[in-house]
């Protein structure tokens, strides 16, 4: 797998040029708004409606330096029921590896949050969901310029009691690819980029209330990702680190 020449983005001159306009420190706002208003704009919906609910999570951590784990089918496979997602982490090689343009050191800080150390090849992790609960939605607008909006939103169902912790939240971009592509046997939804929210849990909540946790940001896209194939998963664990909920969007077109 080498690095890819960045991919250009979709002609939209106006949101950019005002960005550029704008001093550094108003530009972030720009952004959330951009990342608030596009998915309603878009002629296609890309959220989790409708989709599965997943019962289990597949991590599969590659060292950036094998590229042999990249083009070997991986021995854990995948059911119809599991999400599962592929970190590149960094190597000894730095820029000089093979997967080096794949690399991100959100994979090092997810090892660290499962207490696990980075793989000298490959390493895979799964992690049941027990008992899967809806309520959990993902999705993504068009992207702008350099950046995507991403959104990720969290609603306890009232007959559920709630969590007695805090809640983390994981919300990953991901670039999908087919098998075949890349020099990889299988398709992969490849890390590129990641938001980690926190949620307190109120001190105390009526038995009308609903929890309802959400997060909307503008995600920035790392050089050599293509657009078309980027959407994005998520998880809520709790105190605990249990996982109680996930979700991945998927692109329908919406008609006009």
């Amino acid at each position: 797998m080498k690095p890819r020449a960045k991919s250009p983005q979709p002609s939209c001159s106006h949101p950019g040029s005002l960005a550029a306009s704008l001093p550094w420190g108003l530009r972030p706002i720009l952004f959330l708004l951009l990342a608030l208003a596009l998915p309603a704009q878009a002629q296609s919906s890309c959220a989790s409606d409708g989709q599965p609910v997943p019962t289990a999570l597949l991590e599969r951590f590659i060292d950036a330096d094998c590229e042999s784990c990249w083009r070997q089918p991986p021995a854990t496979a995948t059911d119809m029921t599991s999400l599962s997602i592929d970190w590149i982490t960094p190597g000894e090689r730095g820029d000089e590896a093979t997967l080096s343009a794949a690399a991100t050191r959100d994979a090092l800080a997810r090892l660290a949050h499962l207490g696990l150390k980075a793989p000298a090849q490959e390493m895979n992790h799964q992690t049941r969901i027990e008992a899967p609960r809806t309520g959990l939605r993902v999705a993504h607008g068009l992207a702008v310029n350099d950046y995507i909006g991403v959104s990720i939103e969290f609603r306890l169902p009232r007959q559920r009691k709630p969590p007695s912790g805090p809640l983390s939240a994981w919300l990953l971009l991901v670039e999908t690819l087919p098998a075949g592509s890349e020099g990889s046997p299988i398709a992969r939804n490849m890390v590129r980029n990641t938001f980690q929210p926190s949620w307190n849990m109120p001190r105390k909540l009526s038995k009308k209330e609903r929890l309802v946790f959400q997060e909307f940001r503008p995600m920035r896209i790392p050089p050599g990702a293509r657009p078309e194939r980027l959407r994005v998963v998520g998880w809520v664990e709790d105190a605990q680190g249990q996982i109680i909920a996930a979700a991945q969007s998927r692109c329908t077109e919406v008609p006009p």
